[in-house]
């Protein structure tokens, strides 16, 4: 399933049959034919064109934006265990007062200070999520500080930078994949949701939030509209999951979580 979405993404100009942002109005709600293989929305576009251009978008937004969140992460969650009390409590605190707000609030908050555009999703999603991926590795890093390796390494004279990156994060990354990859199954929903509130995006964009957006103004007469982009999240999301839970299986049978 993510393959699919990823060939999709990377050869949209090849696979696509025609030009997502063609406008024809005489081709309103065209029904499927070779031309238009799913049809047309309610501006004459090529329907399949604009799903399969779609997944750029939601792959393009997302898994920078969670490669951001697993850098932020990792050292925050890490530097918080091993940064002293006085300094883990800061930032515990600070994480509780970005978790206790919905991500969706937070990033319309940051959104309508910085404006539209594929950029200010990203820092709007970062500002919202950090909070979260920060704990998360800080419950890692707990568990990993009270095992004898790091007690040896401390013993040895380990600075605490040496102790982040050369022995806790190597110990949790297995784990934090496993996060890390439902993670993009999280981030492609919320770039999907901005896009169906008319956040972030230009106007005509083929995202698959967008194109929800559209079609319900066609719910009853054109509901295939509405089930088109629908499925692409549900495969890519899906997909996410699916390798998130295949791989926790394998790293827990391996003995790795």
């Amino acid at each position: 399933m993510i393959v699919i979405v990823i060939i999709c993404a990377l050869f949209a100009p090849a696979i696509a049959p025609n030009d997502p942002y063609e406008i024809n109005p005489a081709m309103k709600y065209h029904a499927a034919d070779s031309e238009f293989p799913l049809g047309t929305d309610q501006l004459g576009r090529c329907e399949l064109s604009r799903l399969i251009y779609g997944a750029r978008y939601s792959l393009g937004v997302s898994v920078p934006m969670i490669i951001v969140l697993a850098v932020l992460g990792l050292f925050i969650g890490t530097l918080s265990v091993c940064g002293g009390e006085k300094l883990d409590r800061i930032i515990t605190f600070i994480c509780d007062v970005f978790i206790s707000f919905p991500s969706l609030i937070i990033s319309i908050a940051v959104i309508s200070i910085l404006g539209n555009g594929l950029q200010n999703i990203g820092i709007a999603a970062v500002v919202s999520m950090w909070a979260w991926f920060a704990r998360t590795v800080r419950s890692y890093a707990v568990t990993e500080m009270g095992k004898e390796y790091i007690l040896a390494a401390r013993i040895s004279g380990c600075g605490t930078l040496k102790l982040i990156f050369k022995h806790l994060i190597p110990n949790i990354l297995p784990q934090f994949i496993v996060y890390f990859s439902t993670g993009i199954a999280s981030a492609i929903l919320m770039v999907s949701s901005f896009a169906f509130l008319g956040l972030g995006l230009p106007s005509g964009t083929p995202e698959w939030g967008a194109m929800l957006n559209d079609a319900r103004t066609c719910l009853y007469t054109h509901p295939e509209m509405l089930i088109y982009p629908g499925v692409c999240i549900l495969i890519t999301t899906g997909g996410f999951n699916l390798f998130g839970e295949a791989l926790r299986d394998i790293l827990s049978v391996d003995g790795g979580i």
